[in-house]
């Protein structure tokens, strides 16, 4: 008798979680269900008019308030996101204080937000996610509107422009007398959000974070990380942080020109090509592999290069001219590097065992690109040998499908990246509610066997229901 009432004992625990298991993949299969838009469903369609506008184009005059910008595209099955109006010093201000550091601010744009030009960089998803809430000619169909009255509102957007405050200090010191600190600014947006009625509401599930670079926001990720995060990888996330379910995987800005040619092998004289930072840490340290088996390997070029305008037009004349791209694990599993061989129709190949990658429910990575395990990656002869079996045709087929998806690599499309990044952002909604919902009602989890975290981030307990702040840890 008492051995099966242990069993009673144990079994509702376990049939608990179960439950909110099952729960949690439900709510999944919605968020992850094909698209049903014209403009978000199969890739396979022609890409739209490349437009070379500028980073600054879509910048509005700065005499008028971000409060008075209509959407001409309402739609009723867009999700209604509030931009935050911050203030300035967390959006323009860290613009400015880039280029002050680096004496390249013209007198003329000091506190002028029209003449101010984000620099070049990788992480600038942060600008163009910015700049496309602020423009009133934002394309039809988009996936979410902005409203304007924050009780209308389904999310609520940060517009922290955290990567680049990351790197506000160049690495060989401060110039022209500029004092910033990256870790002050984060406190300082923590606080400010503490002081906003709709922050405290929900314990921030319904807020969206950009944190592209893997150490941008690491000083507060703890107290943000309920809401959903656009991220360009995990690496350095930790399992009650970032969740593919609650997340958003962003692609990179791309830092060398697309290809404009045609598909074919005619110009393609490399096999394969690599130019970046040879030395890494943590997982990148297979980039050293690689160049000790690839270095001597007949039509393979490999080689170490730095940040810099001309390693740039080095490397758009290799991945233009080759017909495989290395795309090797860096500190983190992704980089920029991947995305620039997309736009090259220059077949990737990719060497990054834990890599995630952007809109994979509308894109099959495997007829892009070619995955190869890190172990078998450094065996001398293995790549090139299995390169060099992969006949003409295969590769233009390759490149056919690369060249049908690399507008969703392009921020400068109309309905390119932003376009497939908001859509994202959209489809999270429905668990979002589900977890305010049932956070409303669920006083105390006591799931003898686990929270089910695999699928969603642990939230950060606080004292929101009697309405006081977000807990620090």
């Amino acid at each position: 008798m008492r051995r099966e009432m242990g069993r009673r004992h144990l079994l509702k625990p376990t049939l608990a979680t179960a439950l909110t298991c099952l729960s949690f993949y439900a709510i999944l299969s919605l968020t992850l269900s094909p698209p049903t838009s014209p403009s978000s469903s199969s890739y396979l369609r022609s890409s739209s008019s490349s437009s070379s506008s500028s980073f600054s184009s879509n910048i509005i005059d700065s005499s008028r308030s971000l409060m008075d910008v209509p959407d001409l595209h309402p739609s009723s099955s867009s999700v209604r996101i509030f931009l935050y109006d911050l203030p300035r010093k967390f959006t323009y201000g860290v613009v400015e204080n880039y280029l002050l550091a680096r004496d390249a601010l013209k007198p003329a744009a000091r506190y002028d937000n029209s003449a101010l030009r984000y620099p070049g960089h990788q992480h600038s998803a942060e600008w163009w996610l910015f700049t496309d809430l602020l423009n009133a000619s934002r394309p039809a169909g988009s996936p979410v509107i902005r409203v304007f009255d924050p009780e209308e509102a389904d999310l609520f957007y940060v517009p922290f422009f955290s990567s680049l405050s990351l790197v506000v200090n160049p690495i060989r010191g401060v110039s022209n007398g500029v004092v910033y600190s990256d870790e002050r600014m984060q406190d300082e947006l923590v606080e400010w959000l503490d002081r906003q009625p709709y922050w405290r509401r929900n314990l921030g599930r319904d807020h969206v974070f950009i944190c592209q670079d893997p150490n941008a926001l690491y000083r507060v990720i703890d107290q943000v990380k309920n809401s959903v995060l656009l991220v360009s990888d995990f690496g350095r996330l930790k399992a009650d942080q970032g969740s593919f379910v609650k997340d958003v995987v962003l692609p990179y800005s791309h830092r060398i020109n697309s290809f404009k040619g045609s598909i074919g092998l005619g110009n393609r004289d490399s096999l394969l090509f690599f130019m970046g930072n040879r030395y890494r840490k943590e997982g990148g340290k297979i980039r050293d592999m690689l160049f000790q088996v690839l270095e001597s390997e007949k039509d393979v070029i490999i080689k170490h290069g730095a940040q810099s305008r001309e390693s740039r037009r080095m490397a758009t004349h290799g991945m233009h001219s080759s017909k495989f791209c290395l795309h090797p694990a860096g500190d983190t599993p992704s980089a920029c590097r991947l995305f620039d061989a997309i736009v090259s129709l220059c077949v990737p190949v990719i060497v990054s065992d834990d890599i995630e990658l952007p809109f994979e429910d509308v894109i099959d990575y495997t007829k892009i690109a070619i995955f190869i395990n890190s172990k078998k990656a450094v065996q001398p002869g293995h790549l090139v040998s299995m390169l060099r079996r992969i006949s003409s045709d295969r590769i233009l087929e390759y490149q056919r499908e690369l060249k049908l998806v690399k507008h969703y690599f392009e921020y400068e499309e109309p309905n390119g990246t932003v376009h497939e990044i908001w859509r994202q952002v959209s489809s999270k909604l429905p668990l979002i509610k589900f977890m305010i919902n049932r956070d409303k009602r669920l006083v105390r989890s006591s799931l003898a066997d686990g929270d089910c975290s695999c699928l969603c981030s642990n939230h950060t307990v606080g004292s929101m229901a009697t309405g006081g702040s977000i807990s620090r840890n």
